[in-house]
């Protein structure tokens, strides 16, 4: 059985999750948020250095999902997102997707997104439809 990794990290507004098996990294977080994303740290993720709502901006930007959070002053709602989708084509990279969505995968299955979801345009992935980061090494143009 293949064991989803969780770590997370939480300051006084919120809970940063970090799954490191959804990551691609495309390096947003590091480039929006130096002071809080330190891939040479350990940990990596030093979320007092931020405030919540600087964390939400940023980690509503990450293409892979790999980061989520959990609001630790909020009561949890259970409002439906608005129907608002906005895609992002990244130079040389995947297809960024914001918004809640569902897919149904080749197989049939339905997989639901919450908020972002990066979709391979190489074809090198190994998680197809999903973006897993194979654009570097492969040198993708696009």
């Amino acid at each position: 059985m293949d064991k989803q990794i969780r770590k997370e990290y939480t300051n006084k507004d919120l809970t940063v999750v970090w799954q490191p098996a959804k990551c691609i990294h495309a390096g947003i977080c590091v480039q929006m948020l130096p002071n809080v994303y330190d891939p040479k740290a350990k940990p990596w993720i030093n979320a007092e250095n931020a405030s919540g709502a600087e964390l939400k901006a940023q980690i509503d930007k990450c293409p892979s999902g790999a980061l989520s959070y959990i609001s630790n002053t909020e009561s949890q709602d259970n409002t439906p997102m608005e129907n608002h989708i906005e895609i992002d084509v990244f130079e040389n990279g995947p297809l960024f997707v914001h918004g809640r969505m569902r897919i149904k995968d080749k197989d049939g299955q339905i997989i639901e997104k919450e908020k972002s979801t990066a979709f391979c345009r190489c074809g090198h992935s190994s998680r197809k439809p999903f973006c897993d980061g194979a654009h570097k090494k492969e040198g993708f143009i696009g």
